[in-house]
């Protein structure tokens, strides 16, 4: 695989960002979800390099206990950011059980997944609230290798106005995460999506290793893991499209 120049691509990641600000938001202020992992690290703090610390603004959402808070605390404070606590537990319990109700009436119970992605789609619209609130604009905080095989919420963590990492793979995040200064165990935190208590990797069922490879170089040893990724691909490119539309 090709030399990744960490700190070349931050440096064009910060002006691609300030570009993207003053074509569409000049003056504006960059709103993240904290969560303590490597993504929301790494874009809060590629936005105060592009923006200023004035001008990012972090957002915790615990659902009901986070037990690692502490992280996203200590993030906002290395970083020096203004934020705000928005915890999100009662709000998704109240609506979760308003659509089990509903679901009763209809014979049929909430699913397990439906469990899992309502809270990011929760998330979400607390962003948009506080971001709309504080002349904001929210940030995307997925990345290219989470994004080719979906996973992530549509609506949810998959929503936003920008995406600095959309087109860098896991090692190139972790690498510019280093580059960036940031808490080293932040940015090599094992990934998780903090909802179903597996981590990425065993959801997926191959390493961000071996799918960072295969869409770099289109080389994978594994025919499982290739089999795997490919399904993912092509079943979640849906989530990657604008909304289809008719055209009379």
């Amino acid at each position: 695989m090709e030399q990744f120049d960490a700190k070349k691509v931050k440096e064009q990641v910060v002006k691609w960002i300030q570009d993207w600000f003053e074509e569409n938001g000049r003056g504006c202020n960059a709103v993240i979800g904290i969560s303590g992992g490597k993504d929301s690290s790494v874009v809060a703090g590629l936005c105060v390099e592009a923006l200023g610390r004035d001008r990012v603004i972090g957002v915790t959402m615990p659902n009901g206990v986070q037990k690692d808070i502490s992280d996203s605390m200590r993030l906002i404070n290395h970083l020096g950011i203004r934020y705000c606590n928005v915890n999100i537990g009662d709000t998704c319990s109240t609506l979760m059980e308003a659509v089990r109700e509903q679901l009763a009436t209809l014979d049929t119970d909430i699913s397990e997944q439906t469990t899992i992605n309502l809270p990011p789609r929760v998330r979400m619209t607390t962003l948009y609230a506080v971001s709309q609130s504080m002349n904001g604009r929210v940030a995307n905080t997925c990345n290219l290798s989470e994004d080719w095989v979906g996973y992530s919420t549509r609506y949810g963590d998959a929503a936003g106005d920008f995406s600095p990492l959309g087109g860098l793979t896991v090692r190139e995040v972790i690498a510019i995460g280093k580059e960036l200064g940031l808490p080293i165990d932040l940015v090599e935190k094992t990934p998780s999506d903090g909802l179903c208590g597996k981590t990425d990797e065993d959801n997926l069922g191959f390493s961000y290793a071996v799918l960072d490879e295969y869409i770099r170089t289109g080389r994978c040893d594994d025919p499982v893991a290739k089999a795997r990724i490919d399904d993912k691909h092509v079943k979640n490119l849906f989530k990657l499209k604008p909304i289809p539309h008719f055209e009379p």
